[in-house]
């Protein structure tokens, strides 16, 4: 059934269909920690949720239109740096999960722009319990709960859970904590009991990934998430909780660690892992090697190398998603990949401090991405589908949030 009427920027429709669509919205959000195979259950679910929303009512807004032009160039871009390697099915492959990512991206957003409290509301809450399902079943592998589990759910004597990467399962974890964090710090004292579980948990699985990206991401997304916190509470007391509540949070978490550290096995992988001195990351082929190497390549290529050829020149692949776009889709794509995310961090900023009902999850859907954001630097993240799930929600947030002022005439710039 098809919205009924849509008047100021509000859908208005049948109560079932609302509940459809929010239902789907809470499935696809459980469904993204799951995807150690493929087509993976969120694919299903997320493939699912598109059709019906096309069915039962969806809007492209005016202000999406950079997003969806910047991801119709991107991917023109890959598609024709691997018109040569088309005889390559791992290629093929790359370049179609590459237009579904996009898709998502703009299903995302128009999604999040309407119905939006509701509607992340169910988002968050299926995050939350994808991301408890996934941190448990890392926590069993890692200290070998679950008979014959351990293959499956570790990888190197990592926990990687329900994902395929250690690194990817750390970096998912960061939102649903997030989200679990907000709670402990400025709900009522059962539900922040309940989170701080949820919040402990999610944090040991990230610490078992053994993921330095992930931890780093958590500790800096959750300091400037709390800031922001601190900086739109409308009242003292609530900052002074939230203050408070975070050094609490801090000592718990430094405590748990100390814990950890006590068992051999995890002390020796701790100690190895924070090492700033890896093989792979030195020398004039580690990681940063490639990278200026690659970027000088990339000068000379204005159509890349094609996608997934750069391990045939380098001991490795980019770990740059910047420089990973030039060389996959030459000029167009390496213009196109860090003017579409950094726009979106540009705008996301200058929405931080508007007045809008879903505010909270805002804060820490940007907090996230921009962590995100920054670990693309060093580790390839552009077909991660909680990426790209987090870029379209902020533009949908945005859509929204413009909605709102012309119907409720707030001054932007209120904080």
């Amino acid at each position: 059934m098809a919205y009924a009427a849509t008047a100021g920027g509000v859908n208005v429709a049948a109560p079932g269909v609302l509940a459809l669509q929010r239902a789907l919205v809470w499935l696809v959000g459980a469904c993204g920690a799951i995807v150690f195979i493929e087509p993976s259950p969120y694919e299903i679910a997320t493939l699912l949720a598109t059709v019906t929303f096309f069915a039962t009512g969806l809007r492209l807004r005016l202000v999406l239109m950079p997003l969806l032009l910047m991801l119709i160039l991107l991917n023109v871009g890959y598609t024709i740096s691997a018109i040569p390697l088309f005889e390559q099915t791992e290629v093929v492959s790359w370049i179609a999960t590459s237009w579904y990512m996009a898709v998502t991206v703009l299903f995302f957003a128009m999604v999040t722009s309407e119905d939006t409290a509701a509607r992340l509301d169910m988002l968050r809450r299926g995050l939350v319990v994808g991301a408890m399902i996934a941190s448990l079943l890392a926590i069993a592998g890692y200290f070998h709960l679950i008979p014959g589990g351990n293959d499956l759910l570790t990888l190197y004597g990592r926990a990687r859970g329900t994902f395929k990467d250690p690194n990817v399962l750390g970096a998912f974890l960061i939102l649903p904590a997030l989200f679990a964090l907000q709670s402990v710090v400025s709900d009522k004292l059962a539900k922040a009991f309940r989170n701080v579980i949820a919040f402990g948990i999610m944090s040991l699985a990230i610490l078992l990934a053994f993921s330095r990206a992930a931890w780093g991401g958590l500790v800096l997304t959750s300091a400037f998430m709390l800031a922001l916190m601190v900086l739109t509470s409308r009242t003292n007391a609530q900052r002074s909780r939230i203050v408070i509540m975070a050094i609490v949070a801090a000592v718990l978490g430094l405590a748990l660690i100390a814990v950890l550290l006590s068992l051999d096995a995890t002390a020796e992988m701790f100690k190895q892992r924070a090492s700033f001195d890896q093989s792979y990351d030195e020398g004039r082929f580690g990681r940063f090697g490639r990278h200026i190497l690659g970027a000088e390549m990339a000068l000379d290529l204005p159509f890349g190398i094609g996608p997934l050829q750069f391990h045939r020149y380098f001991p490795e692949d980019t770990h740059n998603s910047y420089l990973n776009a030039f060389m996959s889709g030459g000029w167009l794509s390496g213009v196109c990949y860090p003017a579409l995310v950094f726009t979106t961090v540009i705008m996301g900023f200058r929405h931080v401090f508007i007045r809008v009902p879903w505010q909270r999850a805002y804060l820490a859907v940007f907090s996230a991405f921009l962590g995100t954001v920054g670990e693309s630097f060093v580790i390839d993240t552009d077909h991660w589908r909680h990426f790209w799930m987090m870029l379209g929600a902020v533009w949908g947030m945005i859509a929204a949030a413009q909605a709102y002022k012309t119907r409720t005439g707030e001054d932007a710039s209120s904080a």
